[in-house]
């Protein structure tokens, strides 16, 4: 399936995204707006999930429309970021229609950055209103960068052994309709190329210079080490400009996901937050059909994932280094596959 193109989820008619990154350590917020209004679903498979206004894209309740997503870091702190969010919506009038004044419907998701730098700088509300003010149509930048800027991944051994991960973007196009995912990648586990089986990202050998398999080390029986519940976490957004309902929104959430697990292995552990949501902004009056879009959706995401670690950039913090796919690639790792 061919690429949209500019290859990322701003090729979808109605849809913005816009970064803010925080320069006092790495961490940040990342936002998909849709002005005009989008149907709305979710889908969380992480068994340790920090998210808002979930409940409102339950298929059988009232409200239909989203305005804007917001992913972040901070944990549940970051949270605060998509107030943000509406008070930037609120200023240029955007939001439902309740008579007396009109209520931007903002949900978001939130993911696990507090043991990269200090932990007492948290994205807040003024960086989700930084984010929407820097949203545009344009390409977003990749990698190191807004919700992903504190991203990890390959932690299954510890973060002595962990890897830089990032935010990603992709898009598949098919008959003039075109479905594309936002993905910030902060897995447990590790990131791989899904068009070659070979591993990008993930945890390192013992002397850090190599990609032991987070898969296969377990299989052959090494434990992995006692973690915090929810210090991971892969949270994203797939969109599409087909027009969907509410209960094929959800079910296109639930597509992405096939994608994070094509592309992260192991993934929705008992340590991650996993949660997708999906927009459907209605532009484009066709549609191939919710089988053909879920697969569109599953590819996206798994592309969007591969692009994330691509575009990271190694982090060093006293004695925390935190490598990216491009650094272990200069030190001569050689790529593996996954199992199977």
């Amino acid at each position: 399936m061919p690429p949209a193109v500019s290859n990322s989820i701003t090729d979808v008619r109605g849809v913005e995204v816009g970064h803010f990154t925080d320069s006092r350590r790495p961490t940040g917020c990342s936002v998909v707006l849709t002005r005009a209004g989008a149907v709305g679903g979710v889908d969380v498979r992480g068994a340790a999930p920090g998210t808002r206004e979930t409940d409102l894209l339950d298929p059988a309740n009232l409200v239909n429309t989203v305005h804007a997503v917001v992913l972040s870091g901070g944990s549940a702190f970051g949270l605060d970021a998509a107030s943000g969010a509406m008070r930037w919506l609120d200023e240029k009038g955007l939001g439902l229609d309740v008579g007396s004044a009109r209520v931007p419907i903002v949900p978001g998701a939130v993911l696990f950055d507090l043991h990269v730098g200090d932990s007492r700088i948290r994205p807040d509300s003024a960086a989700g209103y930084a984010a929407c003010q820097a949203a545009s149509t344009s390409s977003p930048a990749q990698g190191s960068v807004g919700a992903g800027a504190g991203a990890c991944v390959g932690k299954m051994f510890g973060m002595a052994y962990a890897m830089k991960g990032g935010i990603g973007s992709a898009s598949v196009c098919v008959d003039g309709v075109t479905v594309g995912a936002l993905i910030a990648v902060n897995a447990l586990g590790d990131v791989l190329d899904v068009t070659t089986g070979a591993l990008l990202a993930g945890a390192r050998t013992a002397d850090g210079r190599g990609l032991r398999n987070t898969s296969r080390t377990l299989l052959a029986g090494v434990p992995p080490l006692t973690m915090l519940a929810g210090a991971n976490t892969t949270i994203g957004v797939v969109a599409t400009d087909a027009v969907l309902t509410k209960a094929q929104a959800k079910r296109l959430a639930g597509a992405g996901h096939d994608g994070l697990a094509r592309a992260i292995h192991p993934v929705h552990t008992l340590y991650d937050g996993d949660t997708l949501f999906a927009l459907g902004t209605g532009q484009v009056a066709h549609s191939p059909g919710l089988n053909v879009l879920a697969v569109m959706a599953t590819e996206a995401v798994a592309r969007a994932c591969a692009n994330a670690v691509r575009a990271a950039q190694g982090l060093r913090l006293g004695d925390l280094w935190l490598p990216s796919a491009s650094d272990l690639v200069g030190l001569g790792a050689e790529s593996s596959k996954q199992p199977g």
